[in-house]
Order: structure tokens, then sequence, then C-alpha cells
């Protein structure tokens, strides 16, 4: 049973992707050379390099069992497949936005018949039908913040990220169409069929990012002072305490913490009398 993932072969999302199975355990045998196929340190797995564009629709007729790719994507393209999880990167929005000079500022300002440049054409003519605003939409490839300077539309729609390059391109942002980041997608079919090993490398992926942002903090504390330290730490389900086997009035405390808690715990774990503190990456939690 081989599950064949889907991986975008280039752009921002695409060393986030392979970093992010690596992690999970599921590395590629060669990294460095980016082919269109590549074989995986599990011989169940291999991975196929494509654009991030045709991911959903690659996942949606089984060429591809598994793939990660943009939220926006996968609605643009009205892909069926079987969500399984918010990997947390690659975060944008999909906006509409018209020039700063533009009578256009908010929603209520967009006229019947107004013409929409965008590559999200799918996306953006929902949107506009849910407002109950006809629109006339075109098409484009590329290079979408020109059109309204041109004279080929009044808006556009547009991926952004932090709203820089519409600021650089003399755009305003109107309203937010949608909020996207990279999912991790299943072919329905392959998700039946193949459901242990697909749920396999879900958990695989949803522990690295458990794991994000937190550490493990160990110490030695003496019995007496215990309490404190459960008060003190927060933990996942609370602090875990086993027996130091070398000194009997003395236990061993860890537990996990958020990653901007650490340096206001340790200080108050030190000032209750905890020590030999360590603080400990987390590769993965499951």
């Amino acid at each position: 049973m081989e599950i064949k993932i889907a991986l975008p072969s280039k752009g921002r999302i695409s060393d986030p992707a392979v970093e992010l199975l690596s992690k999970a355990g599921i590395g590629l045998k060669d990294a460095v050379n980016r082919r269109l196929f590549a074989e995986t340190y599990d011989d169940q797995i291999s991975v196929m390099f494509t654009r991030a564009a045709d991911i959903p629709e690659f996942v949606a007729d089984g060429a591809a069992d598994m793939g990660m790719t943009g939220l926006d994507l996968i609605e643009e393209k009205e892909a069926t497949v079987e969500i399984l999880e918010d990997l947390n990167f690659g975060r944008s929005k999909l906006v509409l936005a018209a020039p700063e000079d533009s009578d256009i500022k908010e929603l209520e300002d967009v006229n019947d018949g107004s013409i929409v440049a965008t590559e999200f054409p799918h996306l953006t003519e929902r949107y506009f039908k849910n407002q109950g605003i006809p629109v006339k939409i075109v098409e484009l490839s590329g290079s979408t913040e020109i059109a309204p300077f041109i004279g080929v539309s009044d808006l556009i729609t547009d991926l952004t990220s932090t709203g820089t390059t519409l600021k650089m391109n003399h755009l305003q942002m109107v309203d937010t169409i949608l909020e996207s980041s990279v999912h991790l997608i299943a072919n329905p079919d392959s998700y039946q069929s193949k459901r242990e090993k697909i749920d396999e490398i879900q958990t695989g992926v949803k522990g690295v990012l458990d794991a994000e942002g937190k550490k493990l903090v160990m110490m030695n504390v003496d019995k007496e002072v215990l309490d404190e330290v459960k008060n003190a730490m927060p933990g996942m389900t609370g602090p875990t305490v086993s027996q130091v086997l070398s000194n009997k009035g003395v236990v061993a405390v860890h537990a996990v913490v958020n990653e901007q808690e650490v340096f206001q715990v340790v200080n108050r774990l030190k000032r209750i009398g905890a020590r030999d503190i360590l603080v400990v990456p987390i590769e993965r939690i499951i």
C-alpha cells in the first residue's frame, strides 16, 4: 500500500512543506535535488512535486493520495477532497482591493456592473453572488495589481500576506474574501482504502504542529515544596513527578510549557527552590 503525497515544487510554501514532513519522520532520501518524484525513508510513502495550484485537482482525481496546498487553491478549484489539517503556515488573505484614489472605500460603494480582475474567478464570483452584487469578472494569470490603472478593471481580488504589495501599487483593501493557509488534504477514496497509513501520516504531522512553541522544563525539587512547584508549572495536564532514587527527599518534575512562558516560569521555580533546571526543545507531541 503506497501513499503518494503531492507537495509544491517551488514558492514560499515548498520548503516549509518538505521540512514539516521531515520533522514528522517522513524525510526525503534526497532533499537537495528536487525531482518530480522523491522517495522517503518510509518505503510506503513517496512524494511528487508539482505546482501548488495543481495539487487540489491531482488529489481529487487520485493522481496523489494526499497533498499540501493553500486553502485558497482548494476552494478556487472546488476540489472534492478530505481536508485533514490546517498546517499553520503560508497564511494569506484573498482580498477585494481598489485604487487609493477610487471612490470605492467599502463594499457598499461597489456599483452593479463593476469590473473585477482576478486570478481567482470562482471565489470572486461566489463572493459577489453571496453579496448580491452583479459584477463582470476578468480572469488574469498574473500582474493583477496593474489592471485598474490600465483600464482593464475597476477593482481586483488578490492574495496578500501583509498588504505591503497592495500599498506599493497604490491599492487599498476594501474587504476580505477568504483567509487562507496551507492545509493537509486527502483523496476521498484513498482516505477510505488507505485510512490506516493516512492516519499515521496525519498523526506524525499533527505531532509536529502540537509541539510548535512548546518546551519541556525539567528540574529537581525538595518534596516539601512540591505543591508550590505544581502551582507554578502550567503543563498540558499538570506536571509529571517521579522519585529521584539517589535522594529520597528529592523528586524530579517535568512539564510542557509554552515557549513565551518559559522565562517567567523558570525564575518562579528558582525562587521556590527548584534546581538542576533543564529547558529542552520538543520535536513532536503525540
